[in-house]
C-alpha cells in the first residue's frame, strides 16, 4: 500500500508534540463543473518542534499514535516570514 503524503499550512502548534495541519484540496463538482475547495484538518506529530503557526509543511502518514493522530510532520517547506 503506498504512503499518503500531504502539503498543508500549521494551523495551531499550542499542544506539546502535536501540531494541527489544514489540508485544502480542489475538484471540480460533476454536475455544476464548478471548483470547489475543501479543507480538512490533521492532527500531526511533531516531536522537534520545528514548526509554527502560518508555516507550508509536508506530512507522511504512520501508525495511529493516539486516538486523533497519525500522520507526522516530515519537512517544513516554507517558513513564516515575521
Amino acid at each position: 500500500m503506498a504512503v499518503k503524503e500531504r502539503v498543508g499550512i500549521v494551523v495551531s502548534d499550542k499542544m506539546k508534540d502535536s501540531c494541527i495541519v489544514a489540508v485544502s484540496e480542489k475538484f471540480i463538482h460533476k454536475t455544476y463543473k464548478k471548483v470547489i475547495t475543501r479543507t480538512k484538518k490533521y492532527v500531526v506529530h511533531d516531536s522537534t518542534f520545528n514548526s509554527s503557526v502560518g508555516d507550508k509543511v509536508s506530512i507522511r502518514e504512520t501508525k495511529p499514535m493516539s486516538k486523533n493522530k497519525n500522520w507526522i510532520l516530515t519537512s517544513v517547506l516554507i517558513k513564516r516570514s515575521i
